[in-house]
């Protein structure tokens, strides 16, 4: 097994308002290696995109990290990103360079007075000692090379003279500006039609194998994660619920909460019943209980489950799952 690029461990980041604690990530757990896609997935407000801000560092007051470990393996040694303000120049360094960030919304991200080529190359004059034309030379490739048509025109375009699937690309190409090692893409597909969908994952496979960049796909799309993604990690209230290789997870999952979601997803094929949901509702991230978060949702539930937190451990498929009592037999009902 090689060396893991990123080691989350136990990570939790809080918020502090005067209304009182909100966990927004309440023990994440995950290994990301290179070369690697890995999907997290969860309903909204589970704790992905925080504990995907949370690894640069850009977690906003009041929130903050408050534990657990994030390890960065970049080739010349380890080093524990929590351990790093967000201002130092070592996290400056490792943001775009190492560690770039796709947002979930790019018209809101890129800047309406600036064109296209401005942003792309600010981000490479910073990390790299060339001239302004090479750096836009560098631009216009990118631009190509995640299929903008066009190049050296979008180059002098403002984002909101693209379509979303054109800002979306755009977006992608800025975060490679700087071949970095790491891309977290927090929902590159949402609101996107999909024929453009399809556009946006084949930049990312395309790229992947063409640079060997590890992918951290934030996403609620389980079909998005089973055309791209090579392991799953499931976020629930905060925790990672259970994380496994993508073909285990659909066929072998061992959390009742990731069973919900694979049934909740339409199914032309199912000969009985409507669309299914998963009964009651998401917990508060205010001030949550020290026990199972899914107990409340949960047919499987006990006193155990209401009183204790589960530890996240191998399941009966092997896999890491955080359940007191796991499914030992996975197969989505038709």
């Amino acid at each position: 097994m090689p060396e893991p690029l990123l080691e989350v461990k136990n990570l939790k980041t809080y918020f502090m308002p005067d209304e009182g604690l909100v966990r927004a990530v309440d023990g994440a757990s995950f290994t990301l290696y290179p070369g690697q896609t890995l999907g997290i997935v969860g309903e909204s407000g589970c704790g992905k995109s925080v504990t995907a801000r949370s690894i640069l560092n850009l977690v906003e007051p009041p929130g903050r990290i408050v534990s657990g470990e994030i390890i960065l393996h970049d080739g010349f040694g380890a080093q524990d990103l929590t351990k790093l303000k967000s201002d130092s120049q070592t996290m400056r360094s490792l943001r775009g360079a190492v560690i770039a960030y796709v947002f979930q919304e790019p018209m809101s991200s890129f800047s309406p007075v600036h064109t296209i080529g401005a942003q792309i190359c600010e981000a490479i004059l910073s990390h790299q000692k060339v001239s302004r034309r090479e750096a836009r030379a560098r631009g216009v490739e990118l631009l190509r090379r995640v299929g903008i048509p066009r190049a050296e025109q979008r180059m002098d375009e403002y984002a909101f003279q693209l379509s979303g699937g054109l800002r979306q690309r755009a977006m992608i190409a800025t975060a490679l500006a700087c071949d970095p090692k790491l891309l977290i893409a927090d929902e590159p597909t949402t609101a996107l039609d999909v024929t453009v969908q399809a556009g946006i994952l084949d930049v990312l496979r395309e790229l992947r194998a063409d640079t060997g960049t590890a992918v951290l796909l934030i996403t609620h799309d389980l079909g998005v994660v089973a055309d791209l993604a090579d392991r799953v990690v499931v976020m629930y209230a905060g925790r990672t619920i259970e994380e496994a290789g993508t073909e285990a997870l659909f066929d072998r999952h061992n959390h009742p909460y990731t069973r919900g979601l694979l049934e909740a997803v339409p199914n032309p094929l199912r000969r009985t019943g409507g669309l299914r949901e998963i009964p009651g509702r998401v917990p508060t991230m205010r001030n949550s209980p020290d026990a199972c978060t899914f107990a409340d949702r949960c047919g499987y539930a006990d006193e155990v489950c209401r009183q204790e937190r589960p530890r996240l451990a191998p399941g009966p498929a092997g896999h890491p799952v955080r359940c007191f009592h796991p499914l030992t037999t996975a197969a989505v009902t038709a």
